[in-house]
């Protein structure tokens, strides 16, 4: 029979801990290094991948903006057509 293997005993990470809140100075201070820490790890998109999303964006809007702007238009029309039939 296949003898099992014994997991080795996982040790704990002792973890510092302090009781007191820190001060406002210090909360903002550690807030900063952080969001500089995050920023770092951010992939930017090079300015073609820029342009190239803005002008998919900015098609985006104008078909939008036409549709609505059909829509709108059916419906004023439907209106008159209803206020001419019956007045």
């Amino acid at each position: 029979m296949a003898e099992e293997k014994k997991a080795a005993p996982q040790q704990k990470v002792a973890v510092k801990k302090t009781d007191e809140k820190l001060k406002f100075f210090a909360r903002v201070k550690k807030w900063f290094r952080d969001m500089k820490s995050e920023l770092k790890k951010v992939v930017w998109p090079t300015p073609k991948q820029t342009m190239k999303n803005t002008g998919v964006a900015l098609v985006v809007i104008v078909v939008c903006a036409i549709v609505l702007w059909g829509f709108d238009s059916a419906a004023q029309a439907t209106v008159k057509a209803l206020i001419n039939i019956f007045a």
